[in-house]
């Protein structure tokens, strides 16, 4: 009889074991997003398959620049927001493997040892035991609380690659933006020797009575208001320095960057086969489909409420007097059970567990995909603004060119006494604004062109 129901109770766990696997609840397909063929603002972009998994590479040396190249490389080792992603992912990829876990048996082993004295009578007793227990994964519960531990682990590396290119994007804009205070110093170094020279002019003319003092009131007005221009762009390049240091880890006291005053931008050009579904390797919008992925999984986990669930439990073990009898078959003891357990009335809650996971999901998939319309949006915007701001650094080139002409030739004429100090003094404001233009329209276009690599989710490289 005893080996009987050691037959049927073998067999009904046979059964439980083929019925596993089956998982409850739906399964996972990418939701569909708005997409395009090409974009608005780039004439032959063309769409590509996303890869999202390409490795990026270091696209900062497009710029062509050694200093922002050991600056950039430096982020991903030092800065304290890649290091937390770095841990928020390890993080998630113990939870998988947790969760991995849960889907095998689980065996102890215990032992004891106790000594009683009636008064009569003394003596220990020994005991050794084996125990197993396991919870089959008959309708995929466990399953899908893998699948959805993955597509957070998945979700948590995308974040890791968006702090990434966030930190090195940041530290590239503010690099170059420096460059550019570098930039305009020197611009206003030249400046402040012209405008020098022309109030040593104007001291030389009032001396000999040739111009009134307003003449030389106005140079000397002209020449503070250029120093104190200068003064302001040396706290602004503070401010960068500063923000530089922290993106690669360091105390901006113990940092610095030097100056360079003929410093020459770089502008990387835009190819115009770049396909159009590069942007797809956003890592923000990667995160954001695989949650997605997170949330399907947590339907299938509350659907799971609906079926029983099951749990195999054995033991083996043996009590003895003596140590050595503890491994005699006469003192051996085994047992196999199979339980069961079904939920009869819990008055709506699991339904309502099942419409909040499929809630979840529905506001993921509405997040998703507002992230990819976000991304079309912000390529759109930066490739509008690189056509936009080459058309302009060549207008600016032609109106600081112009400007310095009519500079020039304004403080020729005031030389020789045919036009007024005032007119000299609109024509260097002019002349100055100018040049300050053309340098602010070409740092724009650099700062843009690092817009559009980040847009573009680190690049326009088709291939690692």
């Amino acid at each position: 009889m005893h080996t009987h129901f050691s037959l049927r109770l073998v067999t009904l766990a046979a059964l439980i074991l083929l019925a596993a696997g089956c998982a409850v609840g739906p399964d996972y397909q990418r939701p569909t997003t708005p997409g395009a063929a090409a974009y608005k603002e780039a004439e032959g972009w063309v769409p590509a398959a996303p890869a999202d998994a390409l490795e990026r590479g270091p696209w900062w040396q497009l710029f062509a620049d050694p200093v922002l190249n050991g600056l950039a490389a430096r982020v991903e080792v030092s800065n304290q927001n890649v290091a937390a992603a770095v841990a928020a992912y390890a993080q998630a990829r113990a939870l998988v493997s947790q969760q991995q876990a849960a889907l095998f048996p689980s065996a102890s082993l215990n032992g004891g040892v106790s000594r009683s004295d009636s008064g009569a009578t003394t003596g220990s007793n020994y005991q050794l035991g084996l125990a197993a227990a396991w919870a089959p994964d008959v309708w995929g519960r466990l399953g899908r609380v893998v699948d959805g531990a993955s597509a957070t682990a998945a979700a948590s590396a995308a974040d890791l690659a968006s702090a990434k290119l966030s930190a090195q994007g940041t530290l590239a804009i503010n690099y170059l933006s420096l460059r550019q205070q570098d930039a305009q110093m020197g611009l206003l170094a030249t400046t402040l020797v012209g405008y020098a020279r022309a109030l040593e002019i104007t001291q030389n003319r009032y001396n000999a009575g040739v111009v009134a003092k307003t003449d030389l009131l106005q140079a000397q007005t002209q020449l503070a208001n250029a120093q104190a221009q200068q003064a302001g762009l040396q706290r602004q390049r503070a401010q960068f320095e500063h923000a530089i240091a922290v993106l690669i880890g360091e105390v901006p006291g113990n940092f610095g960057i030097a100056a360079i005053t003929d410093w020459a931008p770089v502008v990387p050009e835009v190819p115009v086969s770049v396909p159009s579904t590069l942007l797809q390797r956003r890592p923000d919008i990667a995160a954001a489909e695989r949650r997605v992925a997170a949330a399907n999984a947590q339907i299938g986990v509350a659907k799971s409420a609906y079926y029983p669930s099951f749990s195999l439990n054995a033991s083996a073990g043996s009590g003895a007097t003596r140590v050595a009898d503890l491994f005699t078959a006469s003192s051996t003891v085994w047992s196999l059970g199979l339980s069961a357990a079904q939920v009869l009335f819990d008055a709506g809650a699991t339904d309502a567990r099942v419409e909040g996971a499929q809630a979840g999901r529905a506001q993921a998939v509405a997040l998703y995909r507002q992230a990819v319309l976000a991304a079309f949006r912000d390529v759109e915007d930066q490739l509008a603004a690189t056509r936009v701001l080459l058309v302009q650094q060549q207008l600016s080139r032609q109106a600081s060119e112009a400007a310095d002409q009519v500079e020039q030739q304004l403080l020729n004429r005031y030389r020789s006494g045919q036009v007024s100090y005032t007119e000299v003094i609109t024509a260097q404001t002019t002349a100055l604004n100018a040049r300050i233009a053309l340098g602010q329209t070409m740092a724009n276009r650099q700062t843009t062109a690092v817009a559009l690599i980040q847009a573009l989710g680190g690049g326009w490289q088709v291939g690692p």
